[in-house]
């Protein structure tokens, strides 16, 4: 790929206003770029080439929400913002307003990742938003908010899972839930040791904040039929699953009327996106 020529931003203000109109030269993209690609995130995107202008237009096949140009594009380098919406391949075709074509290339959005800090330590997450985008959107908003700071683990059954989410310190509901979501249960996505995936009541389509890491192959929690559906996985652990052991490994008691809390709390400090 030709590589972008970047332009100075001293040199900024004396080709803007050519960067809207027209030339009289047909526009050449020489090369695209990302400087920033993550999902669900407003992402920069360097279109390089010769006689570029605002008004032409970028088909993203719908993995590119919301794009515009920024103000300091110039003829030669568009800079486009825009809200990644998908993972893996992003299509990018770039077309005068006649709809001509001028060039395409396609970039790759990687899986996103989220790291909980805890007081044990620290696990990454690799989210699934192809299979199952309404749990990991959902998961994403949380993470975005900051709902989990100083949440707990607050249920932890050995040999079984690890439950977080809810409750914040001595037990206590955390607040501003968003409404519940629809169930992913029926993805493909099987309850295997290190997935990740959304906890719930018994109706089915319960789950709001809290989700668990499986400890071992959960089965039995995987979809089954309409009436047996199971629990939606959403993720996996790739990194710190030997901290996910560590407080599996913690005494448990009752407190507050709950059974399986660990003794010594156990909080996630921070949660953030992290690709």
């Amino acid at each position: 790929m030709i590589a972008i020529k970047f332009i100075s931003i001293a040199l900024f203000a004396l080709v803007v206003s050519a960067c809207g109109g027209s030339s009289g030269f047909a526009p050449v993209v020489t090369g695209i770029k990302a400087q920033t690609l993550q999902y669900g995130r407003t992402s920069t995107i360097y279109i390089g080439g010769k006689d570029l202008r605002s008004s032409l237009v970028v088909d993203s096949a719908g993995g590119c929400a919301a794009p515009s140009f920024a103000s300091n594009s110039t003829t030669e380098l568009l800079v486009l913002n825009c809200t990644v919406q998908v993972a893996g391949e992003l299509p990018l075709t770039i077309k005068l307003d006649s709809g001509a074509f001028i060039y395409s290339t396609t970039l790759n959005v990687p899986n996103p990742e989220v790291a909980l800090i805890t007081t044990k330590g620290t696990i990454t997450i690799e989210l699934s938003p192809a299979i199952a985008p309404i749990s990991v959107n959902n998961f994403l908003s949380y993470v975005g908010s900051g709902f989990y700071k100083d949440s707990l683990f607050h249920r932890v059954i050995s040999g079984f899972v690890i439950q977080a989410g809810g409750y914040t310190s001595g037990m206590v509901k955390k607040p501003n839930l968003t409404a519940p979501i629809q169930l992913e249960s029926n993805k493909g996505l099987s309850n295997l040791r290190g997935t990740v995936a959304m906890a719930r009541t018994n109706l089915f389509n319960s789950a709001t904040s809290e989700f668990y890491v499986n400890l071992m192959d959960n089965l039995s929690l995987d979809y089954k039929n309409i009436a047996n559906p199971g629990y939606a996985v959403f993720g996996k652990v790739v990194q710190g699953m030997d901290i996910v052991d560590l407080i599996a490994s913690e005494p448990t008691g009752i407190a507050n009327g709950f059974s399986d809390v660990p003794k010594n709390e156990i909080s996630i400090l921070l949660a953030i996106q992290s690709k």
